[in-house]
């Protein structure tokens, strides 16, 4: 304690801390230099200064003589004190030179080196622990006794007297060691449940990453080929262009050169008119008959000029005949077009199967199936099928054809069905039950709405998904890629609109069922093939 006041006694009046810089008035107070510069400062406006401390007036701004003997103190201070730092809890009674504690006495509230250590008190109300810095928390705040137990009901440490007569009495209490096992085993098994907690993120984490890195290399490898494709297809379609274009020019040389030779020919008979005209004119003036009779009869002059003029009729009803371009040859060039789509086609489409045809010894005994194996209609009359394993019990159908390799889409006109459910399933879901319906199971997937529902969405072994919003499209497609093991669903609207995708692991052929009431369900159109 009597070291703690005398740190004390090293504190500027000013600032309240240890001294920094330490400088001395003429009347012996010190102060730090900056702190008593300030205070100065505000001074020298009244020119009266003062000591801070002593009230002392001084006639000019005092000198500030700097206190040698107070620097080194405080050096020795701050070694000290770093010294401490670097060793950690100190021995309390080693005040020349910091030791480091080996133990603490609660009791004393002071920590000891080993030679201290030795002479303490071993009686039993002279605790020891471990050196601590903060021995006053190891003692009860309200009694000043030691904290020796654990309340279990009010979750605290407490001394004798709270048990006994504190506000604790009555409650169930531990020793503190006891108390501090059970908290490090509960510790340990929440530990461990949060290390297995976390490896199973990191493997989250990780399957995710891989699932992100596939899908920028599917994405980099598809944007490459769309690349490549549409580069071909910019080289062909420049190609393509050029030689229409060549064509057009060669066939307007071919029409044109024979008829600028006519036109030649006709400006140059024109000519030679406008002098027989002008000749004849000039023979019409005369009054001379035997000039005027001289010259050759006019007649034959013009059986000439019929001859000619026949010619070049017939020239020029030739060249009416082949006057417009052969649009024809032109247009078959573009039969390259349809050669270059065909070849995006197949650059980034794959094969898809036939048509979607629903299987009549799947359906069950209240829809009826159109002739064209297409159309599935609800109906109040049992058409009385032949009861078998594979029919459904309820108003289902599966089709015909499996999916099980590539991308397929196809699409079902809702518009005409009440009620309804679409989507895929595996052959061997069962046919009875409620267990049999589309998504009620894991082992078919399905969408679910009708004309009066209030809620749409999709389904898969017996969860449902509802959607945000109402199909108001007269049309769905259900799309399976079935190598990724996605199953989407879309509505045909415009734009198309995506409802769900389903994610799974396909370990059989998917076919595609159908559910309805009131109404009816059509396939529409093919199955569609989609881009790889």
């Amino acid at each position: 304690m009597a070291s703690a006041d005398l740190t004390d006694e090293l504190d500027c009046s000013i600032c309240l801390h240890n001294y920094t810089d330490p400088v001395m008035l003429r009347c012996g107070h010190n102060f730090c230099r900056v702190c008593i510069d300030q205070f100065l400062d505000t001074q020298d406006s009244s020119r009266v200064y003062s000591c801070p401390e002593c009230r002392e007036e001084f006639q000019e701004r005092p000198v500030l003589m700097r206190n040698f003997i107070l620097c080194k103190i405080m050096e020795s201070l701050q070694l000290t004190q770093s010294k401490k730092a670097e060793i950690g809890i100190c021995c309390t009674y080693c005040v020349d030179s910091p030791v480091p504690a080996v133990k603490s006495c609660l009791h004393c509230e002071a920590s000891l080196c080993d030679k201290h250590l030795n002479v303490h008190s071993k009686s039993a109300e002279h605790v020891l622990c471990e050196p601590s810095s903060s021995l006053e928390d190891r003692k009860c705040s309200i009694h000043n006794q030691l904290i020796k137990y654990y309340c279990t009901k009010d979750a605290a440490c407490i001394c004798v007297s709270c048990s006994v007569v504190g506000e604790h009495r009555g409650h169930q209490v531990e020793m503190l060691d006891e108390a501090y096992e059970k908290k490090k085993k509960k510790l340990r098994n929440f530990l461990q449940k949060l290390t297995i907690k976390r490896e199973e993120t990191e493997k989250r984490v990780q399957n995710l990453e891989k699932q992100r890195k596939k899908t920028q290399e599917k994405a980099a490898n598809l944007t490459e080929r769309v690349t490549a494709l549409f580069t071909d297809i910019k080289r062909s379609l420049e190609n393509l262009e050029k030689r229409v274009l060549s064509e057009i020019h060669r066939q307007e040389e071919q029409v044109s050169l024979p008829v600028s030779a006519l036109i030649q020919q006709l400006e140059t008979k024109k000519d030679k008119l406008s002098v027989n005209m002008m000749h004849i004119e000039e023979l019409c003036k005369m009054i001379d008959p035997l000039t005027v009779l001289q010259e050759p009869d006019t007649g034959d002059l013009w059986d000439a000029e019929e001859e000619e003029d026949k010619n070049t009729r017939a020239r020029d009803e030739q060249l009416h005949d082949v006057e417009e371009l052969d649009v024809a040859v032109i247009s078959d060039s573009f039969h390259t077009l349809s050669d270059i789509i065909k070849g995006i086609r197949s650059g980034i489409y794959v094969e898809g199967p036939a048509d979607i045809l629903l299987d009549v010894n799947t359906a069950g005994n209240y829809i009826h199936i159109s002739d064209d194996l297409k159309t599935a209609t609800w109906t109040r009359e049992k058409q009385n099928r032949l009861e078998t394993a594979e029919r459904f019990q309820y108003n289902q159908v599966l089709s015909y054809r499996s999916f099980s390799t590539g991308r397929r889409y196809w699409d079902v006109e809702i518009s005409k069905a009440e009620s309804w459910r679409v989507g895929m399933c595996y052959p061997s879901m069962d046919r009875r039950g409620l267990q049999s319906y589309i998504g009620g199971n894991n082992k078919s997937w399905g969408l679910f709405g009708g004309k009066y529902n209030t809620q749409y969405g999709v389904i898969h072994n017996t969860t449902y998904i509802q959607l945000p919003h109402k199909i108001s499209s007269d049309k769905v497609r259900i799309y399976v890629n079935y190598e990724a093991g996605q199953l989407s669903f879309y509505e045909l609207c415009d734009p198309i609109r995506h409802l769900h995708t389903f994610t799974a692991t396909f370990t059989k052929p998917l076919h595609a069922v159908l559910w309805l009431h009131d109404g009816c369900l059509r396939i529409s159109g093919t199955t569609g093939v989609c881009a790889t």
